[in-house]
């Protein structure tokens, strides 16, 4: 339709014509202001008491309504993970436990949930300086949670963010005490655990309601420029632990033995000087006993002593008896080699050499052409 097009008889232009168009404001507003002032005993005089009154009344109703309302905004509900801290006018109030609450509505109170059970991480890279000044590359977790609610939100601005610093510090701090080849070695189990401890109490003294639980190293790296030498180290080191443990294992074996060896020394010579002390006891005995039967009869344990002796002094020695009676030629013999051929040969050296018998009696040796019967009378 054109803007000159009369639209039916009706000008667009004319606010009287426009039936299906946008209420007046300014009409609306001066009927809310007559309202008001009829409600509030400043009707004009065209207005009754009845009517008044019951103004009156609708008000009322509509503030309680309101207040009703508003009181019910102060209900809220905390999980079982979480606390409430109330706060009124920005001061704090208390910290509420899980379950259905109420306080004063906005704006005199206002609460703030926090969970306490949630665990939060953070990871950290910081490159580092060990005792020894080698440069060392680690990679941290920091898992925590918020264990106290009205501290958290209240004595530290950033809890986070001084929970962050506090943790780079505190793991310069730990990895600057300590060797590089213990960080990189045995060692990460126990720096983890000393950082953890250094950052709690870096929490504590700040007073940020944060708990750490648990500090891990994920990576102790160096840096790649210096990657050849540290390998280098670290051959070394394994070298000198598989030295050590097979020197152990040496130990373990050869002390053992060594000291089993020391015991049965010791049992061995205290066996022997219980086995002198009873010879030297037993011959004490007999000697007492040979003493007595000497003094009963000296000249007959005199005769019986000698005997004795002479038959152990035979008895223990190797005897050859040469009969050379008629004869002034003694015949050289190897009497040794003799001796030790007896056994074997004195059967078929019996028409051809001289007798020989070796025992420990007394043996005799006859020559050929003697007679042997004579030999033994003369003797």
């Amino acid at each position: 339709m054109a803007w000159n097009d009369s639209g039916n008889g009706k000008n667009p232009w004319d606010r009287n014509s426009r039936q299906d168009g946008p209420p007046d404001l300014d009409k609306l507003a001066r009927d809310l202001q007559k309202k008001l002032s009829g409600l509030f005993g400043g009707g004009g005089s065209g207005g009754s008491g009845s009517s008044g009154g019951d103004s009156g009344a609708s008000l009322v109703g509509v503030l309680v309504l309101v207040l009703i309302g508003w009181s019910a905004t102060g209900f809220y509900t905390v999980d079982d993970a979480e606390r409430g801290v109330v706060q009124r006018f920005g001061a704090y109030v208390e910290t509420t436990q899980p379950g259905l609450r109420w306080h004063l509505p906005w704006p005199i109170e206002t609460v703030d949930k926090v969970n306490i059970s949630a665990i939060n991480r953070f990871k950290q890279t910081t490159s580092m300086l060990t005792s020894d000044e080698n440069i060392v590359i680690v990679d941290m977790v920091v898992q925590y949670r918020n264990a106290d609610p009205m501290r958290f939100l209240f004595d530290v601005e950033d809890p986070v963010g001084t929970l962050a610093d506090a943790s780079e510090s505190a793991i310069r701090e730990v990895v600057g005490k300590n060797r590089l080849d213990f960080i990189l070695g045995e060692g990460r189990e126990p720096i983890a655990e000393q950082t953890q401890v250094t950052i709690q109490q870096a929490m504590d003294e700040y007073s940020t309601g944060v708990q750490v639980t648990k500090v891990n190293l994920q990576d102790v790296n160096f840096p790649s420029q210096v990657e050849a030498a540290v390998q280098d180290a670290v051959k070394a080191r394994e070298d000198k632990e598989r030295l050590a443990f097979e020197a152990e294992s040496y130990a373990n074996d050869i002390v053992p033995r060594a000291r089993g060896a020391a015991v049965r020394e010791i049992q061995d010579a205290e066996a022997y000087r219980e086995r002198v002390i009873a010879d030297a006891q037993g011959e004490a005995a007999r000697f007492e006993a040979l003493l007595a039967e000497y003094l009963k009869a000296p000249e007959v344990t005199r005769e019986r002593l000698y005997i004795e002796a002479l038959e152990t002094v035979y008895a223990n020695s190797n005897k050859v008896l040469l009969d050379a009676e008629g004869s002034g030629n003694l015949l050289y013999l190897p009497v040794d080699q003799l001796m030790q051929r007896a056994s074997g040969s004195a059967a078929g050296a019996a028409g051809s050499q001289p007798a020989i018998r070796n025992s420990n009696q007394s043996e005799r040796v006859t020559r050929p052409g003697r007679d042997d019967t004579r030999s033994r009378g003369s003797r």
